[in-house]
């Protein structure tokens, strides 16, 4: 009974909110925030019990995650409510209600306040104008993985990541950011510490929003986390095709995108 009552059921989506929306926005190398504590202990524990088994995974195929032989390092599952049917019902039950939370208006709502002067100056226009499609994913990525310095593609708008370890002995293998891409620019660093219910989300600038994940070990282990990207859905054209995607990977067609 009480391992139940400490399930995600229990999460209080309006302390996760305040809990990001009370963190403080830092500009160097450029915009983000570093999250801390977003889940009270009882919640973060049940989630990593719950995570569901890797043959719910596909891989995410992108080419610093291929290995020699063709096979991806990195390991995806949506989040999306319509999709946790899949899963055995105690693993539905605990994931479900932080699905919903990641795919809300409410949610979206905060990082656009946080994000607000880059956001308004990258598309022109009030943030209140400025719609984006979240996709929340669980990730794995497996020993050797790793990507290259890069700042995102401009289909995407924010960037927000919640890392899932079990403990702090994976601490530096968190996401690297620079200054720059190359040069001595690349070697001007700030790596966010990957720990337990900790994270950061920044919003993608062109030639700005750069960064890295160094080549993981066997010894560093499985890279656990929760990946939600805000994409860009400024037409009607691309409206439609962020939905027709979600659809699609309902039956089991999916995309990988570039990142």
């Amino acid at each position: 009974m009480t391992e139940h009552k400490a399930s995600p059921t229990a999460l209080d989506p309006a302390a996760f909110l305040a809990g990001i929306d009370g963190t403080a926005l830092q500009t160097a190398p450029f915009d983000h925030v570093q999250l801390s504590e977003l889940f009270p202990q009882s919640v973060y524990q049940q989630l990593l019990a719950a995570l569901p088994d890797t043959r719910y995974f596909h891989e995410l195929r992108h080419r610093d995650a291929i290995r020699p032989d063709g096979s991806s390092t990195r390991l995806r599952l949506y989040l999306y409510p319509e999709q946790l049917w899949r899963l055995p019902a105690p693993v539905r039950e605990r994931w479900l209600p932080l699905a919903r939370l990641l795919s809300s208006r409410e949610l979206q709502d905060v990082f656009k306040r946080k994000f607000r002067r880059a956001l308004e100056t990258r598309f022109g226009r009030p943030i209140d104008r400025i719609n984006f499609f979240p996709i929340p994913i669980i990730v794995r990525d497996l020993p050797g993985y790793r990507i290259g310095i890069h700042s995102d593609v401009m289909t995407k708008g924010i960037t927000v990541q919640f890392y899932l370890p079990g403990d702090d002995s994976q601490n530096g293998i968190g996401t690297i950011f620079h200054e720059g891409m190359t040069g001595e620019a690349a070697t001007r660093t700030k790596q966010m510490p990957f720990l337990p219910a900790c994270g950061y989300a920044f919003p993608v600038q062109a030639q700005e929003s750069w960064h890295s994940a160094a080549t993981t070990t066997e010894a560093d282990g499985e890279r656990r986390s929760i990946m939600l990207t805000y994409y860009v859905q400024d037409t009607a054209a691309t409206w439609f095709m962020r939905r027709f995607n979600r659809l699609r990977s309902f039956f089991g067609w999916h995309p990988n995108p570039r990142v």
